[in-house]
């Protein structure tokens, strides 16, 4: 594993993105490249490379590992990677862009468009958008199916995919869908008269300072950029292969670097780039037929977790992982991009947000107890009675000699809560560097804890 560090951290700041201000906590370069190393080191990707919002600014940026194994080549923070299916939060303000400016309606019937799709016809723009139309997706699958190693166009796949029945009525269910997407870009296209990357760098990219961005549906990514790689099982890396040129476009056909995005992730935070009632339209939830809630906008995921909002998106193609976390109220942005398609990024995202995330007052006393715990000297004012009785002096050298040298905590995190006797019930996750913890909380609404129960996973 090597890890790539150019400049010290308020340079690179200033090289990724002019006029931000590195953050004014002086441990959190350290705590990402700990965080990012160690998970490097356990999933086996050949690199990572991260950027951090913070305070509505670029916090930070790092590669780790290499872009490239044989020969080795490391990352840097210049290096691009493909982000896939987090292309799609482009494609949708493209589409928002045109409708400001009164183009096209997002209740548009995509047959006013597109001719000849059948029943597809009047599914419309906003439900190819938010996956409420019913177009078959034409890539499901987790790996490049032979057909998709040779080129092919839009109007090839329009031609296979969007003309086959449908498989819900529109409006009626949720189904992730390519396919639908490839169908919004070829309307930016039709109704612009702009190649859909050409709209993208004059209407995004070149106003947002996004100057590292390029395509890699057309061609493969230029020799200085990441290589994608893949496995099976736990065997060895090896080159991923690379998709057929044409079947990215729209849904899945940029790469950038980490502070590319974070560029357009500040954008989504200040709202500097699109109109206010755009943006309640790209982040709106869908409501099926059936009254059906579903999490997701036009091109973006809008969750409540841990108690927060978080917008964002993941990315997945041949040889390469993307996550796009962002949460708007804090300000805050995580961005995770890997080129190996077998390692989750977002195990590095929630550690880097518990590392820079104010925690949640639930959160907040769980880590205070853990630490007490590791101390061996506890808070008894947080416990009743009944709690205090059984932690005892012994019980406490125990937590203490057991829990101590586990050091810091990497990730704390809720993971159910629910109510019993009474009393609120919590388990969180609880991962240290060499160990799996599970803790069950019980404490009264008042907010008494009754128990704060830590046991090893073994799973």
């Amino acid at each position: 594993m090597r890890r790539t560090l150019f400049y010290p951290l308020a340079m690179l700041v200033s090289a990724c993105l002019p006029g931000a201000q590195a953050a004014s906590d002086d441990a959190l370069p350290t705590r990402i490249d700990m965080q990012a190393e160690e998970w490097l080191s356990i999933s086996g990707a050949p690199s990572v490379s991260v950027a951090i919002v913070q305070n509505g600014v670029l916090a930070y940026a790092q590669a780790y590992g290499n872009a490239e194994v044989a020969p080795a080549r490391a990352a840097t923070p210049s290096t691009r990677y493909a982000i896939d299916s987090v292309s799609k939060e482009f494609t949708a303000a493209a589409v928002l862009m045109l409708a400001e400016n009164r183009k096209l309606s997002l209740d548009d019937p995509i047959g006013k468009y597109v001719p000849d799709l059948g029943e597809a016809s009047k599914a419309t723009i906003r439900q190819v958008l938010n996956h409420t139309a019913g177009l078959r997706d034409f890539w499901p699958q987790d790996f490049v199916p032979p057909e998709m190693l040779r080129p092919t166009s839009t109007a090839a796949i329009i031609e296979e995919w969007a003309r086959r029945p449908l498989d819900f009525a529109p409006g009626t269910d949720w189904q992730y869908s390519n396919t639908g997407y490839v169908v919004a870009g070829s309307i930016v296209e039709r109704v612009s008269g702009a190649s859909l990357f050409e709209f993208l760098q004059q209407h995004i990219f070149t106003p947002l300072r996004m100057e590292r961005v390029t395509e890699d549906d057309t061609h493969p990514l230029p020799a200085a950029d990441a290589v994608g790689y893949t496995r099976q099982g736990l065997g060895p890396t090896r080159r991923a292969p690379k998709e057929g040129a044409g079947w990215l476009f729209a849904a899945a056909e940029l790469a950038m670097t980490p502070g590319d995005l974070a560029r357009w992730d500040i954008s989504l935070i200040d709202r500097t780039l699109l109109k206010p009632n755009s943006y309640t339209v790209l982040l709106e939830g869908v409501t099926l037929k059936d009254g059906t809630r579903k999490d997701y906008g036009l091109g973006l995921y809008n969750e409540r977790v841990q108690g927060r909002t978080r917008l964002g998106h993941d990315g997945a193609g041949s040889g390469f992982l993307a996550a796009n976390r962002i949460w708007p109220q804090e300000k805050t942005a995580i961005i995770v991009l890997t080129n190996a398609d077998w390692a989750d990024p977002d195990g590095l995202v929630d550690r880097l947000a518990f590392a820079v995330l104010p925690p949640q007052p639930s959160e907040a006393r769980a880590r205070a107890v853990f630490s007490q715990y590791q101390q061996g000297a506890l808070d008894r004012s947080l416990f009743t009675e009944a709690g205090n009785s059984v932690l005892t002096a012994e019980a406490l050298a125990d937590l203490k000699s057991t829990l101590g040298p586990l050091g810091s905590p990497v990730l704390i995190e809720l993971e159910r809560e629910g109510k019993r006797g009474g009393m609120i019930t919590r388990i969180w996750k609880i991962l240290c560097h060499s160990k799996r913890l599970r803790a069950v909380e019980r404490g009264y609404p008042e907010g008494k804890l009754e128990e704060f129960l830590v046991t090893e996973l073994s799973d």
